[in-house]
């Protein structure tokens, strides 16, 4: 999440303004243009699709037996959701499962309204779970004063690294990657085309907050172990493409535009990969020192 101060987007602002009333909720804290502005939805790989916004990724996994969908944007991001998933030709009721690479306001705003929407189960680290039942407020950075997106509660709970979800004929491993969140995770699976098959990252890449303190702090003591152990992990996961929670993240913009023909290897980017996550942990070492 990147700390940028925007003008809340107006489909944010119509959301608090009939939902306010009935769980009292607060602004979120910041919010981008970017992360509301439509954007095309399009085949990334395989049975792997974005149907996100400009910048918040969201990813549609079909399956033999339903369909997966990771992340759901703002608050009110449902129904832009919907409009991609119907425009690629999919079922917006065939979505199945709802998982988060973590659970900020940004990724999860509208989990409670596709939930209602579909019946999908939601299922996250045990980890998030309390920040998705109280709307964020029990969140180490953004907590302590209200709800920031409609609360609801998960349906199954991830307790260990590399837990699995499976839905049809799709096997997802979920990855651990705590700090961002104490729940942050990150996907692994295969997709295939009529060519090969790709090992796919959904990586929840371990941004460091202004708000976080360390090496450790009162609301999340072990902030700067998890952040250490993190980078460690991600360091030795094996794929051919990667993406993540933020289409900025990955340079989405850089690798396809719109209307551009399927072509995963565009997607094919360890160096890229490799790059982030060597900034980051600079990123990490200096707040460390500073501290």
């Amino acid at each position: 999440m990147q700390l940028l101060k925007k003008a809340l987007p107006i489909v944010i602002l119509t959301f608090f303004h009939f939902c306010s009333i009935a769980q009292k909720l607060i602004p979120p804290p910041i919010i981008q243009e970017s992360w509301s502005l439509d954007y095309e939805p399009f085949r990334i790989a395989g049975n792997l699709y974005y149907v996100g916004t400009y910048d918040l990724a969201s990813y549609l996994i079909v399956t033999s037996n339903g369909n997966i969908l990771i992340n759901t944007g703002l608050p009110g991001s449902d129904s832009l959701i919907r409009k991609h998933i119907e425009a690629l030709g999919f079922k917006f009721s065939d979505i199945k499962i709802l998982l988060a690479t973590h659970t900020h306001y940004d990724h999860v705003g509208a989990m409670a309204a596709i939930k209602k929407m579909t019946g999908a189960k939601i299922i996250v680290h045990e980890k998030d779970a309390p920040l998705l039942a109280d709307g964020g407020n029990s969140d180490y950075a953004f907590g302590g004063n209200g709800s920031t997106f409609l609360q609801v509660k998960a349906d199954r709970l991830l307790h260990h690294d590399q837990d699995t979800v499976r839905l049809g004929d799709m096997q997802i491993v979920v990855l651990h990657h705590p700090g961002h969140t104490k729940g942050a995770c990150s996907f692994l699976f295969n997709v295939k085309d009529s060519i090969r098959t790709y090992r796919v990252l959904v990586a929840n890449m371990p941004t460091i907050l202004d708000q976080t303190k360390f090496p450790g702090m009162p609301t999340y003591p072990d902030v700067g172990k998890d952040y250490a152990y993190t980078f460690g992990a991600m360091r030795n996961i094996q794929f051919d493409i990667w993406v993540a929670s933020h289409a900025s993240q990955f340079g989405l913009h850089k690798k396809h535009r719109a209307g551009d023909a399927y072509d995963p290897k565009v997607f094919i980017d360890q160096k890229g990969y490799d790059t982030l996550l060597d900034e980051l942990k600079q990123a990490y070492l200096k707040k460390i020192a500073g501290n």
